[in-house]
């Protein structure tokens, strides 16, 4: 595999994943299901050896889709460039990377995985279940190596952390965990502000759905790793056949060329956007680590080198007054997920984090907002009208009198 290692993260984004194309501009979209094989004698080898995990031998067919695609490779290697890993491996989605990993635990014999939250509401669903055949302890940062077992396969970690936006020194729990890989969710940060294998991590996850494609028109994960564990996860993807489509892999792959300077962007937005609320009347509390106060372990700056493009907002009123904010928003889109070009709202407590216990949820009053490329007045003027409208409908009703409701909450733009 060749890629033009050490070049700037801008320059990687453009040109990692391409060292093969040739004349061509544009990478090709390799859709077939099926490679012809010279033999059967080495179409024999081919197979046995990508579905353990290996690459093409040379020469080779690649035999079958689920076993091997180069469309699904040059996005791969592309990100593995921008997460400073050996090898990245992708799936159909997220959650089918973070279930190739677990599955990697339990075939390892070692089922037993130490988790941090928050996390995002689908890991903490999947680990809190065991459906895998995982047994999860739950750790505070500064616990995790009171938590490690001899059969703890993974310590899992999320920072910036869902939907609160916490951070987590990867460094120090990576000290922790010692011979136990440590695997990073990266999808808040993006390779862009934040690389936890430079930290010592042994595992990136991102959900390719949001920041990495970030037009909000693909699903994908992907794990970022060394050699050893993308053969382990590749085996598994091979295996159980969570294949990512190479349509979807060629979008991946196009969207890393922008990734850079939208996330920058955004960022810049987010710090505008917190700003505002945190001097908002009808805002109780912001989550973001741009903020004076929120980041206390210095983290910024050296683990991440800024902080990102999510907010989290606590309004007051409780959850009443979260739900009406959320749907008051007119511009912001009232939808789940995030990292696209768009701004998005959500109440996480009832939506993404609704499977986790109800100790470790989010608070009812909490609103998660991913933020986008639109003009930062916009997406501020947006906020400030359904914080107006939410108060003084609480404010009308608790002294008796009509609520006031104004006219109806325009068509949401960009859903």
């Amino acid at each position: 595999m060749s890629r033009p290692m050490g070049a700037r993260p801008d320059t990687a984004a453009v040109h990692a994943g391409r060292e093969d194309l040739g004349q061509a501009h544009v990478p090709p979209i390799d859709l077939s299901s099926t490679y012809l094989l010279a033999d059967v004698e080495s179409g024999g080898d081919s197979y046995e050896t990508l579905a353990g995990g290996g690459r093409p031998l040379e020469g080779g067919s690649m035999v079958y889709q689920r076993l091997w695609n180069p469309t699904v490779a040059r996005f791969e290697d592309g990100l593995a460039e921008l997460e400073s890993a050996e090898d990245a491996v992708a799936y159909a989605s997220g959650m089918a990377a973070l279930a190739a990993a677990l599955l990697a635990a339990v075939a390892a014999g070692t089922p037993h995985i130490v988790a941090v939250r928050p996390l995002y509401g689908g890991t903490d669903h999947v680990l809190a279940t065991g459906l895998l055949g995982t047994e999860v302890t739950w750790a505070e940062a500064d616990g995790v190596a009171a938590a490690v077992r001899p059969d703890t396969g993974l310590v899992v970690i999320e920072t910036p952390a869902n939907p609160t936006l916490e951070l987590v020194d990867i460094a120090d729990v990576v000290t922790q965990a010692g011979s136990v890989p440590v695997l990073v969710d990266n999808t808040f940060a993006t390779p862009v502000l934040q690389n936890p294998i430079k930290q010592g991590a042994r595992l990136v996850l991102h959900s390719g759905t949001k920041y990495l494609g970030g037009h909000g028109d693909i699903v994908a994960g992907v794990i970022a790793t060394d050699a050893q564990w993308a053969q382990r996860l590749r085996s598994i993807r091979a295996l159980t056949g969570a294949l990512l489509y190479p349509m979807a892999a060629y979008q991946l792959h196009r969207g890393l060329q922008t990734l850079p300077i939208r996330v920058r962007a955004q960022q810049n937005n987010a710090a505008q956007v917190a700003r505002f609320l945190a001097d908002h009347p009808a805002v109780a509390h912001v989550h973001y680590p741009g903020l004076p106060g929120q980041d206390p372990a210095g983290l910024i700056g050296t683990q991440m080198s800024g902080p990102g493009a999510m907010v989290s907002v606590q309004v007051h009123g409780g959850y009443d007054a979260a739900a009406a904010v959320a749907q008051q928003c007119r511009l912001i889109g009232h939808a789940v997920s995030l990292g696209g070009v768009d701004t998005l709202i959500q109440h996480p407590a009832s939506l993404t984090h609704r499977p986790v216990a109800p100790d470790a949820r989010p608070n009812p009053d909490v609103l998660r907002i991913s933020i986008g490329l639109e003009d930062a007045a916009d997406l501020i003027a947006d906020l400030d009208q359904a914080l107006h409208r939410v108060a003084t409908a609480q404010d009308d009703d608790e002294r008796g009198q009509p609520v006031r409701t104004g006219e109806p909450a325009a068509t949401t733009v960009g859903t």
